[in-house]
């Protein structure tokens, strides 16, 4: 026969563990070994018996005691001081998942806990997804879509039986939605298979829906796209969704706008960022040139002696930012564009220059060649 695991180590907790901790580590191992989650698994059934049995003691201040004292070998044990091994939930059985969280005060876990059957539920959101143009999302628009969603059926009003009849309490479950065996130890809850865990059972189903329920139908959104939303931004459209069940309410239609890009622009937040070339003259003469703002042009100053990968900021004339009437800016990125293709006057012309230059011209090239002299000397 396996030793005994010490009941510290079952849990997972340090000696000192205070009762809140023992609590917790409880409560996390059990959902990870219980036999309602890992059916026929002998080793988890196992497990979750070994848990119970450290937690039972370990709980118990007098048994936490003695146990620190003596080990497994208290001599109070077979001598009505209560011993080891017990069951806090129960002689005879593991208790459902949902009851023992309940006991420590978390609640049920994903249905295993106690629900009311047949009470109103929301009806679950619908995601669409809304492609724009840049200048529509810059802009805002007004867009219209079609989209799929559930609804009730009209015949049969969301019963899903025969218009006349109705449905009858399921013979398996007796109307629970759930169906429990017992097996020594080991007591199970699961979905009732005849039901589906509706409580009822259909014999005349509705032609309409085929006895659903529901009918997915095509429908058509009309949305007003406000200005400045950007590349995954979100709108919700309140009861546009699937239908409530039992008289719950309607989801929602969550849309997802998805902005095309731009052949001239990129878009940093509420600013546009526009790369702009600028001829060598240009750059070194200065010069007045219009630039592209994403309606209209406007007029940008060069200053003499610009360097290549320059920004320049024209205020407000960015995006819209959403729900205000402010603008970001445009930022201009110029690059200076060196020429490719030379006639031999023009390299006569370059020579002529390059040869009147002192030097002082070009700061970055001084710069570097003093602190290159530094290295060397």
């Amino acid at each position: 026969m396996a030793a005994k695991r010490d009941y510290y180590e079952v849990l997972g907790v340090e000696k000192t563990a205070t009762a809140d901790e023992l609590k917790s580590a409880f409560r996390r191992r059990a959902k990870e070994c219980h036999p309602d989650l890992h059916p026929d698994d002998k080793e988890a059934e196992a497990r979750f018996k070994e848990l119970n049995e450290a937690y039972e003691v370990l709980s118990d201040p007098d048994k936490r005691a003695r146990y620190d004292q003596f080990g497994f070998n208290d001599p109070t044990q077979g001598m009505g001081g209560g011993g080891y091994g017990g069951n806090p939930f129960g002689a005879g059985g593991f208790g459902d998942l949902g009851d023992i969280l309940n006991a420590f005060g978390f609640g049920g876990m994903g249905g295993m806990g106690q629900t009311v059957r047949n009470a109103p539920r929301r009806g679950s959101d619908v995601a669409y997804q809304l492609t724009l143009t840049f200048e529509e999302a810059a802009d805002g628009c007004e867009q219209k879509f079609p989209y799929y969603r559930e609804e009730q059926c009209e015949k049969c009003g969301g019963t899903g039986a025969k218009p006349g009849t109705q449905a009858s309490t399921c013979p398996t479950c007796r109307g629970a939605g759930q169906v429990r065996t017992s097996a020594g130890y080991f007591t199970s809850v699961r979905t009732c298979p005849t039901c589906g865990g509706a409580g009822k059972v259909i014999t005349d189903k509705c032609p309409n829906c085929g006895g659903g329920g529901y009918l997915r139908r095509n429908r058509t959104a009309t949305i007003r796209v406000p200005a400045g939303v950007d590349n995954g931004d979100m709108k919700r459209m309140s009861g546009a969704g699937n239908a409530g069940r039992n008289g719950g309410p309607n989801g929602d239609l969550l849309i997802q706008f998805r902005v095309k890009p731009h052949k001239l622009f990129k878009r940093d937040g509420y600013d546009l960022l526009l790369d702009f070339p600028i001829s060598f003259t240009q750059a070194a003469l200065g010069a007045e040139v219009d630039v592209p703002a994403l309606h209209e042009t406007v007029k940008l100053k060069i200053p003499e002696g610009t360097q290549s990968d320059t920004d320049f900021r024209i205020k407000g004339k960015g995006i819209q930012r959403l729900n205000s009437p402010l603008k970001g800016d445009l930022i201009v990125h110029v690059r200076v564009e060196i020429p490719r293709r030379l006639s031999e006057r023009q390299r006569e012309l370059l020579r002529q220059f390059d040869g009147t230059v002192t030097g002082k011209e070009y700061e970055g090239r001084k710069s570097f060649l003093d602190k290159l002299k530094d290295v060397f000397q």
